[in-house]
C-alpha cells in the first residue's frame, strides 16, 4: 500500500480550552508539503498528532509507512554523540570489535558493513563535516540540527515531519536543508516560514482557525494564487459599492417621484377635480407601494452593505498591512556609520571580529551575512556601544535603533501605547493610537501588555514605536528580524520597512527577505581562525 497520512474529523484544543482547529480533514501522500498558517494556529500540534506523540481528541489520524520527526531544537545530553542520535552506538561499537578480529560468528551474521559509509552519507546529506563520534556538546545550535536531519535521513522514512528545519541555521546550513529537500523523493510535511526552501515543495497546505486548505506547487504559485484572491477580492468590493451606490439612487429617485406625484394628487383634490373617496384610495395605495418599495431597498441595501464588509474582510486578510512612514530625509551623500578597522575579542580568546572596516552612506540597505560564529551579532553589539572595541573605531553619526530578536527597547510590563510614549514623547494621544492603527493595533489592541504578545505581534510593535511616530531615526538595526514569525507576520515587517526611507542594517539568512526589503549591498564576514 503507497504511503500516506490522512486525518479525519480531527480535532484539538489547548490546554485552556482554546479550539485548534474543528473537524479536520486532509491527506498527504509521497509529496513535499509545506504547512503554513499564522503562530499559534495548529501547525506543530499537526506534526505531533501525526507522529503519535500526543492523540486526537476527536477523529482519527491513520499513517500508512514510517514516520520521521525532527522538533525545531535538538536536545543535548553530556556526552552524547553524533552515534547516539543516529542511534547507532551499539552497532559500531559491534562494527569496531569485528574489526579488531574480537567477534564472534553469531554477531558477525549481524553486522552492517556499510554503517559508516551511510552514517558518512547521511551527513553529507546535509552538509555536515562531523563523524559518529563528534561530540553534539561540541556542534554549534545550527550544526545539531543539520545532524538531527541528517539521523532522519539516515532513517529512510516514508515520511520526514520538519518543524522549522532551517531556524538559526546559518546560510551554508540553510542551503544544504533546502538541496536536501530537492532531492527527496519520499513524502515530507514541512513547518517553515523560509519561503526559499517552500519553493521546494510540490504543494502548499494553508491552515486557518477554521480549516485546511490545500493549494497545488510551490510558495511562489501559492503567491501567485493569492494575489488572484486579492484582485477577485477587490473586484467585489468595486461591484458590492457599485450596487450600493445604485440601490440608493434608485431609491431616492423613487422617494422623489412619490413627493412628486403625492404634490400633485393634493393639488388636484384641493380644486375639487377628484371625488373625496378616489382620492384616499389613491392615498393608500400609494402609500402601500412606496412602503413595499422602502422595505425592497432596504433589503437590497442591507445585503450589498453586507456584501462590501465581506470583500472588505478578505481585502484586509490578503493584504493586511499598508503603512504610511513620516520620511528621515536622510541626504543620499551622508555618511551615517563608519567602522574603521574594528576587532573585538572577549578576554583571552582569540578576536571574534578582526580589522573590519566600513562606511554606510545615505539611505543604503546592507546585509551583514556569514557562517554562523563569524561574530554577526558581535558586530552589532560593538556599533551600538554593547561592547568595546579592541581596536579599531566604530562611529555613528545618526540617530538610530535598535531591533534586535528580543525587540529589548520595548518593556515588558508596559502596554505598546505606552511604551510608544515613551519612545515618541513629541506625539499626543490621537497621533500615537493612529501611529498604532496602521500598524494593525487597533483599540484596544494598542492596549496589550508586551510581555503577552507573540513573536510576529512583538516585531510589529516595535516597528511601530520606531517608525511610526514624527520623526523616525535614519538608521534602523535589525538583529534575524524573521527568525520565528509566521509569514504573514513576516509580510507586515517587510511592508513596513519597504515604506522606510532610512538606512538599514541588517543580519539575516533570508534571501526573500533582502529581495523584499531592497538590500543593496552585502557585507560578508570572515570565519574567525581557531587557535
Amino acid at each position: 500500500m503507497p504511503a500516506s497520512i490522512i486525518l479525519s474529523n480531527l480535532s484539538w484544543s489547548t490546554p485552556d480550552g482554546r479550539p485548534l482547529f474543528p473537524n479536520l480533514d486532509l491527506s498527504f501522500g509521497p509529496e513535499r508539503a509545506g504547512l503554513v498558517g499564522r503562530n499559534g494556529v495548529g501547525k506543530t500540534t499537526i506534526l505531533k498528532l501525526v507522529a503519535g506523540d500526543i492523540q486526537p481528541q476527536t477523529g482519527s489520524v491513520s499513517v500508512q509507512g514510517r514516520i520521521g520527526m525532527m522538533r525545531q531544537s535538538v536536545q543535548v545530553d553530556d556526552g552524547a554523540t553524533v552515534a547516539d542520535l543516529f542511534g547507532v552506538t551499539t552497532e559500531l561499537a559491534l562494527l569496531g570489535k569485528a574489526v579488531a578480529g574480537d567477534a564472534t560468528v553469531e554477531e558477525i551474521a549481524t553486522i552492517d558493513w556499510l554503517l559508516e559509509e551511510r552514517i558518512a552519507a547521511a551527513l553529507s546529506d546535509v552538509g555536515l563535516d562531523a563523524g559518529p563520534e563528534t561530540r553534539l556538546a561540541a556542534l554549534s545550535g545550527g550544526q545539531r540540527t543539520r545532524a538531527g536531519l541528517g539521523s532522519l535521513v539516515f532513517q529512510e522514512p516514508d515520511f520526514l515531519l520538519l518543524d522549522e528545519p532551517t531556524n538559526n541555521l546559518d546560510r551554508d546550513g540553510r542551503i544544504a536543508v533546502i538541496d536536501l529537500l530537492s532531492r527527496w523523493k519520499a513524502g515530507a510535511i514541512v513547518v517553515s516560514h523560509d519561503r526559499e526552501l517552500l519553493d521546494c515543495m510540490d504543494a502548499i497546505v494553508e491552515l486557518t482557525t477554521v480549516s485546511a486548505r490545500r493549494y497545488g506547487g510551490n510558495w511562489s504559485r501559492f503567491q501567485e494564487r493569492k494575489q488572484l484572491e486579492l484582485a477577485a477580492a477587490e473586484h467585489d468590493l468595486a461591484d458590492a459599492e457599485k450596487t450600493f451606490d445604485e440601490i440608493a439612487r434608485t431609491a431616492q429617485v423613487q422617494v422623489e417621484r412619490k413627493a412628486r406625484r403625492d404634490g400633485a394628487g393634493k393639488r388636484k383634490a384641493d380644486r375639487g377635480d377628484m371625488p373625496r373617496i378616489s382620492a384616499g384610495g389613491l392615498k393608500m395605495q400609494s402609500e402601500g407601494t412606496s412602503g413595499e418599495n422602502a422595505r425592497l431597498a432596504a433589503r437590497q441595501k442591507q445585503q450589498a452593505s453586507a456584501a462590501i464588509v465581506e470583500a472588505r474582510q478578505r481585502i484586509e486578510i490578503l493584504q493586511p498591512l499598508s503603512v504610511h512612514i513620516p520620511p528621515t530625509r536622510l541626504p543620499a551623500t551622508k555618511v551615517v556609520l563608519r567602522v574603521d578597522h574594528l576587532s573585538v575579542g572577549y578576554g583571552d580568546r582569540p578576536p571574534v571580529l578582526s580589522d573590519i572596516s566600513f562606511d554606510l552612506v545615505g539611505p543604503e540597505r546592507v546585509a551583514v551575512i556569514g557562517a554562523s560564529g563569524s561574530g554577526k551579532t558581535t558586530l552589532i553589539r560593538a556599533i551600538t556601544g554593547a561592547v568595546a572595541p579592541s581596536q579599531g573605531t566604530v562611529r555613528v553619526f545618526t540617530d538610530y535603533a535598535l531591533l534586535d530578536q528580543a525587540v529589548s527597547m520595548l518593556k515588558a510590563d508596559e502596554t505598546i501605547r505606552d511604551n510608544f510614549r515613551r519612545l515618541n514623547p513629541e506625539a499626543d494621544d490621537n497621533a500615537g493610537r493612529a501611529a498604532l492603527a496602521r500598524f494593525m493595533f487597533r483599540a484596544d489592541a494598542a492596549l496589550q501588555p508586551v510581555s503577552t504578545l507573540s513573536g510576529g505581534q512583538l516585531l510589529r510593535a516595535g516597528l511601530a514605536c520606531v517608525l511610526g511616530g514624527t520623526r523616525p531615526p535614519p538608521l534602523l538595526i535589525l538583529d534575524e528580524p524573521t527568525n520565528h514569525l509566521d509569514l504573514d507576520s513576516i509580510a507586515m515587517v517587510e511592508q513596513g520597512l519597504a515604506a522606510y526611507d532610512g538606512a538599514l542594517l541588517v543580519i539575516s539568512h533570508d534571501e526573500a527577505f533582502f529581495r523584499a526589503t531592497g538590500i543593496t549591498r552585502r557585507l560578508e564576514l570572515p570565519m574567525r581562525r581557531k587557535g
